[in-house]
């Protein structure tokens, strides 16, 4: 069990301590825009947690891993990962074509970002972890099956305890490293659409649209069981944050010009 608590403490030093290091860096470094990051904040929670996932409540089904009409894996991948092109990026597009008129500058897209993948972070990651720790520290006092009572079957609640017996510390750690992949990527989309802003051409949006949703399948597939290789998982997503950094490098210069 020991483990447990380690793999947690590194989920938390990834997902939550991340976003606020480069938060003060980017601060110390006078590249901060508060008002930008705080409007990325804003729009993660309205386009992202609540209008996005009115439209889950509507289409997948209570399972959460396919639709109410199709149990094609592809298909729930598929949808999944264009929800989250259409509802974060046209929320970055709303943010910077209504509430960030004024603030178009390179460091303006960096600080979205950031609030936008940095809430994101501290709110899955974080809360995983809390959850995780929770759990955990029921099974070692023996009041798992207290604390469920009648909200879990005997199975359910065994099946808990053997997945928290079993895990090491990467299982956990993996969970933080997601957020700090999905935060490099949350960046560069950030800066992708802010330069469609800035040019006049929507098309860079639908592109973001388009990456976003590429991005998701892969994911979306092992959360529907099809992929169960999350070590595949990992590097595919660590191989995207390298991307997205130096996608967000090469794209620096043409805000300067």
């Amino acid at each position: 069990m020991n483990s447990v608590y380690i793999g947690i403490s590194l989920q938390v030093l990834l997902a939550v301590l991340l976003p606020i290091l480069l938060m003060v860096y980017l601060q110390r470094k006078k590249m901060m825009s508060w008002k930008s990051l705080l409007i990325g904040i804003l729009i993660f929670i309205v386009f992202s947690q609540i209008l996005e996932k009115v439209v889950h409540f509507l289409v997948l089904a209570p399972t959460g891993t396919e639709l109410k009409w199709s149990t094609n894996p592809y298909i729930f991948a598929l949808y999944g990962g264009l929800a989250a092109g259409l509802f974060e990026e046209i929320g970055r597009y709303f943010a910077f074509t209504v509430l960030l008129k004024n603030h178009h500058q390179f460091n303006d897209g960096l600080s979205y970002g950031l609030g936008h993948g940095g809430i994101e972070a501290i709110f899955i990651g974080g809360m995983s972890a809390l959850n995780s720790l929770l759990i955990s520290s029921m099974i070692k006092t023996g009041n798992l099956e207290t604390i469920l009572g009648a909200a879990a079957t005997p199975e359910e609640i065994n099946s808990i305890k053997e997945q928290f017996e079993q895990a090491n510390i990467m299982l956990f750690a993996t969970g933080g490293l997601e957020r700090v992949f999905a935060l490099a990527l949350h960046l560069a989309l950030s800066i992708l659409v802010l330069y469609a802003v800035r040019q006049q051409k929507f098309k860079y949006v639908i592109y973001a649209i388009l990456i976003h949703a590429a991005i998701n399948f892969l994911p979306a597939l092992y959360q529907a069981g099809t992929v169960t290789n999350l070590v595949v998982i990992e590097i595919f997503l660590g191989v995207v944050a390298v991307l997205s950094i130096v996608f967000i490098v090469k794209m620096k210069p043409k805000f300067e010009n």
